[in-house]
C-alpha cells in the first residue's frame, strides 16, 4: 500500500509504516546513546573543572557550529538523500564517542578536548535534525503525521529515560572497572588521583556503549528505502539559502510556535546545571544525575503515549501556551527543591509540559510546510531548538557563575512565564489557532 495514495491513507496504520519504524528505531538507539554521552560528558567536565562556567561552555561549543551550518545544512537536505545525511551525522557522533572513550582510558582527556569534541557534536546535529525532520513526513500519510510525531517523541523520551539512568549507573561503576584492568590502585596516584582514574574509566564505559548504540542507529537508517528528493535545479544562492527564514517569517503561526520554544527553553532550561544540583544541593552521585536527567523524559513519555492515542483536535494554540506556562512553574519549583525526589517529580512535570508543546509545535511546522521546503525550514527550526537547549546551557552556566545555580534557574522560570504572556499578545494567530491541520494544505 502506497502511503501517497489518498484512498489508502485513511485506512493506513502507523505500525504498518515499516520505514517509519526503522527511523524510529534509529532515533531511539541514537537518542539513548546521545543522552548517555551527555551525562558522562557533563559529570566528567565538572569532575575536571568544578566550574559552572565550563559546563555552560559545553552548550556554547555545540551551538556555534550549528548556527554557522544552519543555512547550508537545510539546502543539503532539500537536494540530497536524507537517509544518507542522517546516517552521516550519526557516524560523526560515533567518531566523537570513540575519541572520548580512548582519551578517558588513556588519561589524557581534558576540558579543551571535551569542548572541541562538543563542537563536532554540534556540527553533526546541525545536519541530523533538519534531515531527520524532513524525512519523517515522507514515511507516513499526512493524516498520520500528528500521531507519528507523538509516537516518535514518546519513544525518544523513553530512550531519554533509560539512557541517562543507565549512563549514570555505569559511570558510578568506574572504580570497579578500573580495578579490573589494574588501574584503580596506583600507589603514586593518591586518593584523589585514584578517584579521578575511576571516574575516567566509568566515563569510558559509557562512551563505549554509546558508540555501539550509535552504530546500530546508523544501520537502521541505511535500511530505509530510498525516496527521491525533488532536487532544487538552480545552483544554491543567497535567496535559496535564506528561503527557510523568509518562509517562517511570513507565517505568524509557525514563527510564533518556533520562537516560543526558543525563548522558553533558553530561559527555563536547567540541564547544564544538573551536575551542580546533583552533587552540591541534592547530595547525590552520577547515578542520581542520571535519574534527574531521565525525569523530564518520564513525564514526557506519559504525555506522549496519551497524545498518540488522543491527538489534540481543538484549541491547539491555548494548549501550546498553557503547556509552556506549566513548564515555567515547574522550573521555579525545581530551583527551590532541597529533596531529591521532589526535584525528580517537578522535573517530570516539566518534561510532560514540554512534550505537549513539542508535539503541537512540530505538527504545526510540518503541516504548514511544503515538502520541497522542509529541509530549509527544518534547518532553521533546528537552530531554534539548538539555541533553546545548547545556548540555554551556556546562559544557565553564565548566570549561575554570577547568581549561583538556584538564582539562575529561578530567573529562567520567571522569564519563561513572561515570555508566555508576551507571546499571547504578539502572536494572536497562534493563540487562537484551533486545529493543527491547516484549512488548505500547503502546495
Amino acid at each position: 500500500m502506497s502511503i501517497s495514495d489518498p484512498k489508502s491513507a485513511g485506512s493506513a496504520r502507523l505500525r504498518d509504516q515499516r520505514d517509519y519504524l526503522r527511523l524510529l528505531g534509529a532515533r531511539v538507539t541514537g537518542g539513548a546513546a546521545n543522552q548517555m554521552l551527555m551525562v558522562a560528558l557533563g559529570w566528567q567536565m565538572y569532575d575536571l573543572t568544578g566550574s559552572a562556567w565550563e559546563l555552560g561552555m559545553v552548550g556554547l561549543a555545540q551551538f556555534l557550529p550549528a548556527l554557522l551550518l544552519t543555512l547550508p545544512a537545510g539546502h543539503l537536505v532539500d537536494r540530497h538523500d536524507r537517509r544518507l545525511l542522517v546516517a552521516g551525522s550519526m557516524s560523526l557522533q560515533c567518531v566523537v564517542a570513540a575519541c572520548l572513550a580512548l582519551s578517558s582510558v588513556g588519561g589524557w582527556v581534558g576540558a579543551n578536548l571535551i569542548l572541541l569534541l562538543s563542537m563536532l557534536l554540534g556540527m553533526a546535529r546541525a545536519l541530523q535534525m533538519p534531515a531527520q525532520q524532513a524525512l519523517t513526513p515522507t514515511l507516513v500519510p499526512p493524516a498520520l503525521l500528528p500521531r507519528a510525531v507523538a509516537a516518535a517523541s514518546s519513544a525518544m523520551q523513553a530512550s531519554i529515560i533509560a539512557g541517562p539512568a543507565l549512563g549514570g549507573a555505569l559511570y558510578a561503576l568506574g572504580p570497579r572497572v578500573a580495578s579490573l584492568f589494574g588501574q584503580g590502585a596506583a600507589a603514586d596516584a593518591g586518593v584523589a588521583g585514584q578517584a579521578m582514574i575511576g571516574a575516567h574509566w566509568g566515563a569510558a564505559v559509557v562512551y563505549s556503549l554509546s558508540l555501539l548504540l550509535l552504530l546500530s542507529a546508523v544501520w537502521c537508517v541505511l535500511a530505509i528505502r530510498h525516496r527521491p528528493v525533488q532536487s532544487l535545479r538552480p545552483a544554491p544562492d543567497l535567496a535559496q539559502l535564506t528561503a527557510g527564514i523568509r518562509f517562517i517569517w511570513q507565517r505568524p503561526v509557525v514563527l510564533g510556535a518556533i520562537s516560543l520554544d526558543l525563548f522558553a527553553v533558553l530561559l527555563g532550561g536547567a540541564t547544564a546545571l544538573l551536575p551542580i544540583f546533583a552533587r552540591d544541593i541534592l547530595h547525590t552521585g552520577p547515578e542520581g544525575l542520571g535519574l534527574l536527567r531521565a525525569a523530564p523524559a518520564l513525564g514526557a513519555v506519559i504525555i506522549g503515549v496519551w497524545l498518540s492515542r488522543m491527538p489534540i483536535t481543538s484549541r491547539a494554540g491555548h494548549w501550546l501556551l498553557g503547556a509552556v506556562a506549566v513548564f515555567g512553574f515547574a522550573t521555579i519549583a525545581f530551583a527551590l527543591a532541597t529533596s531529591f525526589w521532589f526535584a525528580f517529580v517537578v522535573l517530570a512535570i516539566s518534561g510532560a509540559a514540554d512534550m505537549f508543546s513539542v508535539v503541537i509545535r512540530q505538527s504545526l511546522v510540518q503541516l504548514e510546510t511544503p515538502d520541497d521546503m522542509r529541509g530549509r525550514v527544518g534547518a532553521v527550526n533546528s537552530v531554534f531548538i539548538g539555541a533553546s537547549n545548547q545556548l540555554g546551557e551556556f546562559e544557565s552556566g553564565a548566570t549561575a557563575a554570577l547568581l549561583g545555580p538556584v538564582g539562575s534557574v529561578l530567573l529562567g522560570g520567571f522569564g519563561t512565564l513572561l515570555v508566555v504572556a508576551l507571546w499571547w499578545k504578539l502572536f494572536p494567530a497562534l493563540a487562537q489557532r484551533d486545529r493543527l491541520q491547516p484549512e488548505t494544505a500547503p502546495v
